[in-house]
């Protein structure tokens, strides 16, 4: 054991999980790639869990976060006026399609997702929230609650009252084989019946992740949000869209994942890849309701000038390169060649993601871990997840470049081949 390792198991908590069996320590990054404390490259196709969205050391983004350090003010808190936060905020309303948006910024996904039930119940008078299985949405009390994956969940108390609906989970044996019209159709008729018989009257959301990130990127069909939200309208309840791992372009087929749906929510929740490694998450909803609360609110860190500073580089240069088709094109050179190589590899169970957002679902939890020794040992760096603890789920910057994509593919088919063959020399 190293002596940083001790020195981490000594104060850090267990349940504070680190990748690898000899974990590393990342001291220095350019562009895509990291480096360890013992100078070995890796090609980074996790982002710090999808929080590096545009690479390591981006001019733009150290050049603002610079020049506001240059003034003295790293903080003022929100009852002052702060230009940077005016300025994101317009550009995220903008965006979001979203009607008379407005937007309020926190530290995390986490704090997002509670303000967005916050508001959700406030405004419809009721405890009562609807979410996926397989979710994750944080882990405070109220995140957890409406988080459906034993494997994050502390305790069953919960400040809501939850029910669970299917969209993510056609692995089951009522819903295998099923086109995707009928599965919708399934799901749609499960809705109906969790209306009927689970919930009293108004309800106040249902929160969803277009792209389940813990769940290993499991993901419902195009279109099934829209069928939901048509039964949701008919009774007024709220939509949730959490996009703190599929916004600003990484599915490559849209900007907000949820657009893959063909919907305008009521609320979007974002964090992570918007600050560039910069803690930065937050909220963009209906001005209606988010100015319905009668009680007065802030966050003490949420929009303050560094991260508002690095937040709108951030977004700025994934606007003004195109990032969005960016991840389409080197996606679709990823995800194209993993499924061209699951055919001839048994051990693979399945391949699915959009753009720069992808996972490859493997038999068990062990060749998990084995994938990530052998591409860590090749210079890669990937995440695990999945409700199973079998999925490899990667996702790299946006700015990733073809040949990158490419060198990414091969260290990633040469792993699955070896445990392929490992599996079947057993």
């Amino acid at each position: 054991m190293s002596e940083l390792l001790a020195r981490h198991r000594a104060v850090m908590p267990n349940w504070l999980a680190l990748n690898y069996n000899d974990p590393i320590e990342i001291v220095s990054g350019k562009g895509n790639r990291v480096i360890d404390a013992d100078g070995k490259s890796y090609l980074d196709f996790f982002a710090g869990i999808l929080t590096n969205m545009i690479g390591y050391d981006i001019p733009e983004v150290r050049e603002a976060v610079e020049r506001q350090l240059a003034t003295g003010v790293v903080h003022t808190s929100t009852v002052y006026l702060l230009r940077g936060q005016i300025e994101l905020a317009e550009k995220i309303a903008r965006l979001s399609g979203i009607p008379d948006a407005k937007v309020f910024f926190t530290n995390s996904g986490t704090e997002a997702n509670e303000t967005a039930l916050l508001l959700a119940t406030y405004a419809r008078r009721s405890d009562q929230v609807l979410a996926m299985r397989q979710s994750y949405h944080g882990r405070s009390f109220g995140a957890i609650s409406v988080t459906s994956n034993r494997s994050w969940k502390n305790n069953s108390l919960s400040p809501l009252n939850v029910h669970f609906l299917h969209g993510a989970d056609r692995h089951l044996t009522q819903f295998k084989g099923l086109s995707d019209a009928d599965y919708i159709r399934a799901c749609v008729d499960d809705l109906r019946h969790v209306l009927a018989t689970s919930v009293s009257n108004d309800v106040a959301a249902l929160i969803a992740e277009p792209i389940q990130g813990v769940g290993g990127f499991t993901m419902a069909p195009d279109g099934l949000f829209a069928a939901y939200k048509e039964v949701l309208d008919e009774q007024g309840i709220l939509f949730i869209s959490d996009e703190v791992q599929t916004g600003w372009g990484r599915t490559g087929s849209a900007f907000f994942g949820i657009e893959n749906h063909g919907v305008t929510p009521d609320m979007i929740t974002f964090a992570k890849g918007l600050g560039n490694g910069f803690a930065v998450g937050g909220i963009v909803a209906r001005g209606d309701l988010m100015d319905a609360p009668h009680a007065v609110g802030l966050s003490t860190f949420g929009g303050n000038p560094i991260s508002m500073a690095a937040a709108n580089a951030t977004l700025d240069y994934v606007l003004d390169h195109n990032l969005q088709a960016n991840a389409a094109r080197t996606g679709e050179i990823i995800i194209g060649g993993l499924k061209a190589a699951a055919e001839r590899l048994p051990v693979v169970q399945d391949v699915r993601g959009k753009g720069l957002m992808f996972a490859v679902e493997l038999q068990s939890p062990a060749q998990a871990a084995r994938f990530m020794e052998l591409t860590k040992q090749a210079g890669l760096l990937a995440g695990k997840g999945g409700l199973y603890g079998t999925a490899i789920r990667m996702a790299p910057p946006l700015t990733l470049t073809v040949d990158e994509a490419t060198e990414g593919l091969g260290i990633i088919v040469t792993a699955l081949e070896t445990i392929d063959a490992e599996a079947a020399a057993q």
